[in-house]
């Protein structure tokens, strides 16, 4: 399958004035349409995000530590394409297909879920205009029926620069912290919400805070995961 896929310099602006156009096919109507998105859906890869080694059942044998993870894919081709547009482009029109994306990789929760999205640093946000963790949170949050729990905190002025794992994992844990204002409820199921996995630093981070506070039923959902560390 070909994809065309667009260099725009101004994306926002040409999503305003332009219909949108899919990324994947140029097809007239949305920026994603469902023909890509289910080829996608359909390059589905069953590996830990943190290992790299194959999995079943969404666990790692070998990073026990780790809660369930479901992805959308790896970090390569459309896919990548377009969160990167979302994110650092602020082309807004991808939030909806990639949380329908992701909904389809989720499993049946009750509804007693709550998404928890992995706060964005404040700098970025107002560079690139949006929070884009939480615009899909609130997406998915509609379509499942569930509830946005922001339960972490991000301290101002922390930032992940280091190049080593262990570098961006102790950044990572002094950037988070739990919100007063929300208790853990231990019966409850809680969606760890991030866009990529690259080192894993955050979203171990956050997995801790929230288990030091009673979580007791864990899942991570990703848009992404690289194979690179």
């Amino acid at each position: 399958m070909n994809f065309i896929v667009k260099n725009t310099t101004f994306p926002s602006l040409l999503d305003l004035l332009a219909p949108h156009s899919c990324r994947g096919c140029n097809r007239i109507g949305e920026p994603l349409c469902e023909c890509c998105k289910k080829y996608i859906l359909s390059q589905k890869s069953d590996f830990c995000p943190k290992c790299k080694a194959k999995v079943r059942n969404h666990r790692c044998a070998r990073c026990n530590n780790l809660p369930p993870v479901f992805f959308v894919g790896e970090r390569s081709g459309l896919l990548d394409t377009i969160i990167h547009e979302y994110k650092y482009d602020s082309v807004r029109a991808f939030a909806k297909p990639l949380a329908d994306l992701l909904n389809s990789r989720l499993p049946n929760l009750s509804l007693n879920t709550f998404i928890v999205p992995l706060p964005t640093a404040t700098n970025h946000i107002r560079a690139r205009g949006l929070d884009h963790t939480y615009k899909i949170a609130s997406y998915l949050a509609k379509l499942r029926h569930y509830q946005i729990a922001r339960i972490l905190l991000r301290d101002q002025n922390t930032t992940q620069v280091g190049s080593t794992r262990t570098t961006r994992l102790t950044q990572a844990e002094k950037a988070y912290r739990l919100n007063p204002k929300i208790k853990i409820n231990p019966s409850a199921a809680y969606i760890l919400l991030d866009d990529i996995w690259t080192t894993g630093a955050s979203m171990e981070a956050a997995i801790k805070k929230l288990r030091n506070a009673g979580a007791q039923n864990i899942i991570v959902a990703l848009l992404a995961v690289s194979r690179l560390d």
